[in-house]
């Protein structure tokens, strides 16, 4: 009874803390893209973005790199790029590589792990994010996003902000109509996230790892996809599986799959993109993850 009490508080506290800081964040996020971009032409940011010999994936990796979000806070700049006429490849190589890397992530696993493999995870973690850009590029997939996500380029085009309130007024404008329309989302897909945070025993997942042998790494995979972490929460969850024995590239592969896809975050994208385009990021993602998990279990 008292677990089932001290649950209960956890997950209300999970919920209500993170759904008032990812409508927080996403609405300034929004109102800030937007503001810029009344500056900035259309063309100039597709241009930066839509880079030759595949720089424009470089720079949104380490753009990525730079942004401490975890997996739903990053939406909102991954519209905001997606609204811009940002190539959608760009757009979610951004989107992989925020909530993997960051700086306080470096920092922590710096002292977890060392020096070595810290770098070997800032190195597979960006190109993880730059190789799934460049698939998701290669697949021509834009027409699975949601109708009018692309559409707005030849009327604010043809739109001069002359003055700052009404870049203001524009930001605010553009704020609104997303947040409106993705609010029930946020609180569905955090909801869900609070739920498994409150009521899923570490002990289900340490047992879970230690049963599963060889196939453990997708196994480790296939569990922290649905769960809502950000690396820093999850990465002393890895170390305790490493220190118990858990190969490296396994607790590593956790980790990742935890932060970098949840299915909160599934839940908000589907309001920006049909069904077809979530599953093959998240399938291409996983995989890259997997792959990257075996590659850490053989070299360490």
């Amino acid at each position: 009874m008292v677990l089932a009490e001290g649950a209960s508080e956890s997950v209300l506290e999970f919920f209500l803390y993170d759904s008032v800081k990812i409508l927080v964040l996403l609405w300034l996020m929004v109102f800030a893209i937007g503001v810029v971009r009344t500056y900035i032409p259309q063309k100039k940011i597709r241009g930066w973005l839509s880079g030759r010999y595949g720089i424009s994936y470089v720079a949104a990796a380490f753009f990525g790199a730079v942004t401490p979000f975890c997996s739903c806070s990053s939406i909102p700049l991954f519209i905001g790029f997606i609204k811009a006429g940002a190539p959608l490849g760009s757009a979610f190589t951004f989107l992989v590589a925020s909530p993997l890397i960051n700086e306080y992530l470096v920092v922590l696993m710096l002292g977890f792990f060392g020096l070595k493999v810290t770098v070997a995870y800032i190195v597979t973690g960006l190109l993880l994010a730059i190789v799934s850009g460049l698939v998701i590029s290669r697949l021509n997939m834009e027409r699975y996003l949601v109708e009018g996500m692309q559409a707005q380029e030849a009327r604010e085009n043809s739109v001069g902000y002359k003055e700052l309130k009404k870049r203001v007024v524009f930001g605010v404008h553009e704020a609104n109509d997303i947040v409106s329309s993705l609010w029930k989302w946020v609180l569905l897909g955090v909801g869900v996230g609070a739920v498994i945070h409150g009521f899923i025993p570490q002990a289900v997942i340490d047992g879970a790892v230690a049963a599963a042998g060889v196939f453990a790494v997708p196994i480790v995979v296939a569990i922290g996809v649905p769960m809502y972490a950000n690396c820093a929460a999850v990465l002393p969850i890895a170390a305790a599986l490493f220190e118990k024995g858990v190969p490296l590239g396994t607790a590593l592969a956790f980790m990742m799959s935890t932060a970098a896809l949840s299915l909160p975050e599934a839940i908000i994208l589907r309001r920006v993109m049909r069904i077809q385009l979530i599953l093959t990021f998240f399938g291409i993602v996983a995989l890259g993850i997997i792959i990257i998990g075996y590659l850490f279990n053989m070299l360490v």
